[in-house]
């Protein structure tokens, strides 16, 4: 790669180089592993698997207006329309072979792991059972307290032990021990630059058009493991990091309201929400998206591993789930927060009505919500989301002219 080039520019070049590395792989007879987008990476890297995404392959999917018709697809198919999008997305993907987006050879086995969501199994098995390979499982238990227990901790590393023999079978490869402490360094480096740079979003003005944050997102998702993605967030946070010096602002006109997006992002109508939202002046500053793949643990440390792989943002009980957002709304100085009642993310959907009211308590600030959907367009309204935004704007002016000395603010 330039060394020239632009972290942009790096960002679309590791993405498509991926696909064709993991193509020209599958010619070759090298082995496929399709997986869920927090599974250890750290495993398939040491052994010299290429990894695929379905999750992140949908999102791709459908932020390019293909997601409609490969959906109907799986819905012909008996997939009910109430399950996730992403899975009747990848469901028709398997069957049909061909997408809007980049191609994904067909894996030669499977790698599931809940720790952020439970449908991922299911998903995950029907895929196993139509396209007749093997399935690997790492269940994750949930968190009712602060961090996973020792005895949650145990039961994660026999897993991590078992798939490592499984991964050796399928691959007729020996894991080296040493090639896997070298991974986990780029994988734990990948986690601190993509961290560093989104927490630049914090600088007021922003540097970063919000927006961007869900681009940039599908490297971490993808990459972690490879020196590709380390450096494309070491030269992004190069990039903002002098944005900031120049005082330069994401928004032409200049930020006027710094909003948290919580959910995941309407990926078909991604250009009119952000294009919604930059009519009224609102910056999308604050996400849980970063911390959600800057995994931290210690380097040859199976146990630490298994607590990093155990206390993502989404296997966090509701306090911690709601100590985390009170934090992201006044590290990124956010004064509403918009919540994206996903009806393919139900769980979620469901805390977000608990969520919601405590993040606004504990900050004082305003929200909305809105209904819509991560890949189904068909679950997304533009006039309500027009008018929800519109009121949380409103919502955010009260409150600035109701502070002592701060009338009319803008």
């Amino acid at each position: 790669m330039d060394k020239s080039a632009t972290s942009r520019e790096m960002l679309d070049y590791y993405l498509k180089k991926s696909y064709a590395d993991a193509a020209a792989a599958k010619k070759s007879g090298k082995k496929i592993c399709w997986a869920t987008s927090i599974s250890p990476c750290e495993f398939c890297e040491t052994l010299g698997i290429h990894m695929l995404y379905p999750e992140n392959h949908a999102a791709a999917i459908a932020a390019r207006h293909g997601a409609e018709d490969m959906i109907q697809v799986a819905e012909r198919k008996g997939y009910c329309l109430d399950i996730c999008s992403y899975a009747r997305l990848n469901l028709a993907y398997a069957d049909i072979g061909r997408s809007v987006a980049e191609e994904m050879p067909l894996p030669d086995f499977l790698l599931v792991c809940n720790n952020i969501c439970e449908v991922v199994i299911k998903w995950f098995e029907n895929l196993s059972y139509e396209l007749k390979i093997p399935l690997i499982t790492l269940d994750m238990p949930y968190n009712y307290g602060p961090e996973p227990t020792e005895r949650g901790v145990d039961y994660i590393v026999a897993q991590f032990e078992d798939c490592v023999r499984q991964m050796e079978i399928i691959t007729g490869n020996t894991f080296d021990w040493q090639r896997f402490n070298e991974v986990m360094d780029i994988a734990l480096e990948s986690s601190f630059w993509w961290l560093k740079a989104m927490s630049l979003a914090s600088a007021n003005p922003s540097p970063l058009n919000g927006f961007d944050m869900f681009n940039y997102m599908a490297l971490i998702v993808c990459l972690r493991g490879k020196n590709g993605c380390r450096d494309t967030f070491r030269k992004l946070t190069e990039e903002l990091e002098e944005k900031i010096r120049l005082g330069y602002t994401a928004f032409p006109g200049g930020e006027k309201y710094r909003i948290m997006w919580e959910g995941i992002a309407c990926w078909p109508y991604l250009n009119f929400t952000f294009r919604t939202m930059r009519n009224s002046g609102m910056n999308l500053t604050g996400s849980t998206y970063p911390v959600a793949w800057a995994l931290e643990y210690d380097r040859g440390d199976l146990r630490s591993l298994a607590r990093a792989y155990a206390s993502t943002a989404n296997n966090s009980s509701l306090p911690g789930q709601i100590d985390l957002r009170v934090r992201v709304m006044r590290e990124y100085g956010c004064e509403g927060a918009t919540y994206h009642m996903n009806r393919s993310c139900k769980t979620m959907a469901f805390l977000h009505h608990e969520m919601q009211g405590a993040v606004s308590a504990a900050t004082n600030t305003p929200f909305i919500s809105f209904d819509g959907d991560q890949s189904d367009p068909r679950n997304f309204s533009g006039a309500q989301f027009e008018t929800r935004i519109q009121g949380l704007r409103e919502m955010i002016d009260q409150r600035r002219q109701a502070r002592p000395g701060r009338e009319g603010e803008l």
